[in-house]
């Protein structure tokens, strides 16, 4: 069976992203999107539902996010989802969250206050094909591909 994970989001940041780097200098960014849907009830009155998603982000599309992005601006994702289990440290319980994997992703306003240039510019990783042999030997983390998570600092 064939499998498929890609997530095409459009929203509102919900906080200023959150920029560290792990202990082998890679950046990683956290941002919150809020995402909003409206809809009519067959009474006709306006309903509103608000779905907030965490977004992680790595690289130098990380850097460019904390760079550019703030609380309210509106920007466009794509991405992977991604389960994270932990074990809470007070209850022992086992805990899980989705989260999406930043991929790409497009300011979608365009703001005079040098936030990040114009509508629709486009962030992808970019990876050389005469590059992938010597990143290979380097390790995931060197092939675009998201450090562990005894890496990440949060």
């Amino acid at each position: 069976m064939a499998n498929f994970n890609k997530v095409i989001l459009a929203g509102n940041l919900t906080r200023d992203p959150e920029l560290r780097y792990t202990p082998k200098g890679t950046a990683v960014a956290k941002i919150g999107m809020a995402l909003n849907r409206s809809w009519k009830t067959e009474t006709g009155e306006t309903k509103e539902e608000v779905t907030f998603v965490d977004v992680d982000a790595f690289g130098r599309q990380a850097e460019v996010i904390g760079q550019y992005l703030k609380k309210g601006r509106p920007v466009l994702i794509e991405g992977r989802l991604k389960l994270d289990t932990w074990e809470d440290k007070n209850t022992h319980q086992k805990m899980s969250k989705l989260k999406v994997v930043l991929e790409s992703f497009s300011f979608l306003d365009s703001r005079g206050d040098g936030g990040g240039g114009g509508g629709g510019e486009s962030f992808r990783k970019a990876a050389p094909a005469a590059a992938a042999p010597a990143a290979a030997a380097n390790g995931p983390e060197e092939m675009g591909e998201p450090p562990s998570d005894d890496d990440v600092p949060f």
